[in-house]
């Protein structure tokens, strides 16, 4: 794909994809959303602000979970997300919006040390090249304090149909989705990163494709 161009087609392709796959996603997983990010503004300022940056925003899927008037900054490697990405910001407007900022997880030059409150993750660190890297940068912008809030798919247990099939299926899932791995043991990453709370919990995604069923919740402290 590479080699004939048909992949820089697809990476223009795909934020459209992913915008429509969003509504259904979102229906699905609205109550689990909800929980997940029920005490976000437990993390805002004393004076009641709360700057929060999310890691490949894709087009905007969260916004409407967000806390009113706090401040979004949008991060994602793919530039082709911002026409999607600014449709999602002119439907939350109980919200304010920083910059969309083109760069890679694993470096996230032009944010700053401890300059925010929150991060969020959803749906990422099964792409990223490297997650103890994202982490680690998650860790260097996150305020004292602040926290790092995640949702996502990983691989089953060893002796389940569905461990099975997602490693038979992991090489052709990884191009149809730009990235994304299937097998992906994330939570050890997360037990691993240093962080000093760590509150995460397995669950079964309702009513969604099999093969990304599984998936941890949570958000850890640093």
């Amino acid at each position: 794909m590479e080699i004939t161009g048909f992949y820089g087609m697809y990476k223009r392709l795909f934020p459209l994809l992913a915008y429509n796959i969003t509504f259904s996603y979102n229906d699905k997983m609205h109550t689990v959303k909800r929980e997940l990010f029920r005490n976000v503004c437990k993390f805002a300022n004393a004076d009641g602000t709360l700057r929060l940056l999310e890691i490949g925003c894709g087009s905007g899927a969260n916004f409407q979970f967000y806390p009113y008037g706090c401040t979004v900054v949008c991060t994602d490697p793919n530039p082709h997300f911002e026409k999607y990405l600014r449709m999602s910001m002119d439907a939350n407007k109980h919200l304010t919006y920083g910059e969309f900022i083109v760069v890679p997880a694993e470096d996230m030059k032009g944010v700053e040390d401890e300059s925010v409150d929150v991060v969020v993750c959803t749906l990422v660190l099964c792409s990223v090249r490297n997650v103890h890297r994202v982490l680690q940068e998650v860790r260097r912008i996150l305020k004292t304090g602040g926290a790092f809030y995640f949702m996502e798919h990983v691989v089953s247990g060893p002796s389940s149909w569905t461990h099975f099939l997602q490693h038979v299926f992991e090489p052709l899932w990884y191009y149809l989705g730009d990235g994304c791995s299937i097998t992906r043991a994330t939570w050890k990453d997360l037990e691993e990163a240093g962080f000093s709370e760590l509150h995460l919990k397995h669950i079964e995604a309702p009513e969604v494709t099999l093969m990304i069923r599984p998936h941890i919740m949570g958000y850890s402290v640093k």
